[in-house]
This record gives structure tokens, sequence and C-alpha cells, in this order.
């Protein structure tokens, strides 16, 4: 019996030492964020077409948002939806990368081309003063 209690002992303190104390990048995504976020982009994937239209209006032109921006923010709310309803189907699985990071590629570093991960948020809410802007900044 006292040889188990200092053996557990023992692996309790190296558990202790040199466990990781700090909580890893992981655990920021797990099953139920992925299927939150596969229902949020799945029923408001249509934001990203309205979002896409005005933020090409408002840098290239009204004849650039009519027409490049219409089949770019079709495309983008397309790949929201499509992507939306692959999480909510295989939430419970770590598929991309072994993990449950988003499937879209992040907006961070493809500036123009990537995805928030969530669908954009459009018109006033009542936590902002004034109406919210829904541009982007393309300095």
């Amino acid at each position: 019996m006292k040889n188990i209690l200092a053996f557990a002992a023992v692996v309790g303190l190296a558990i202790g030492v040199f466990a990781d104390i700090q909580d890893p990048p992981g655990n920021d995504y797990g099953p139920t964020r992925k299927l939150g976020r596969g229902i949020s982009n799945f029923v408001i994937a249509p934001t990203e077409f309205f979002t896409t239209v005005n933020q090409i209006n408002q840098t290239e032109g009204n004849s650039a948002g009519a027409g490049y921006g219409v089949w770019k923010g079709a495309g983008r709310a397309a790949a929201r939806h499509v992507a939306g309803l692959v999480e909510i189907l295989t939430f419970p699985f770590p598929i991309w990368h072994d993990s449950y990071q988003p499937l879209l590629p992040s907006d961070i570093p493809y500036i123009h081309g990537g995805y928030a991960e969530f669908p954009p948020e459009v018109g006033n809410e009542s936590k902002y003063p004034y109406v919210r802007d829904t541009h982007h900044d393309f300095n």
C-alpha cells in the first residue's frame, strides 16, 4: 500500500511540475463553437452579399459595385452558406487540420479575400450611438 501511495505522490508531483498551466490555443475552438458558427454562417450568409456589394461600391464606385460586387458578393455568400452547412453536419468531429478551426480562410492574412469567422453584421444596432459603418477601410 505504501508503494502505491508513494507512486501516486511521485506521479502527481511530476504532473504538477511539468504540466502546462496555460490555456492551449486549441481550446478556443470546440464542437459547440463550431456548431454555433455553422448555424450563424448557414442562416446569416446573405449578409455577406450586401456587405460585399457595399464595400466594393464605396471603394471602387457604383459601376463596380453593380457588376463585380454583385457577383463577388453572391460567391462569398454561397461559400459561407456551404461552409455553414458542412460545419453543422460535422460539428462533433475535428475535420479541418484535426481541429475545430473555421473552414473558410481567415481574413487576417488574406485582407481582401479572406472571411471573418462569423458573418458580417448589417444595419443599425442599439449599442452604437449612430449608424454603423458597413465598409472597411482598404488603406
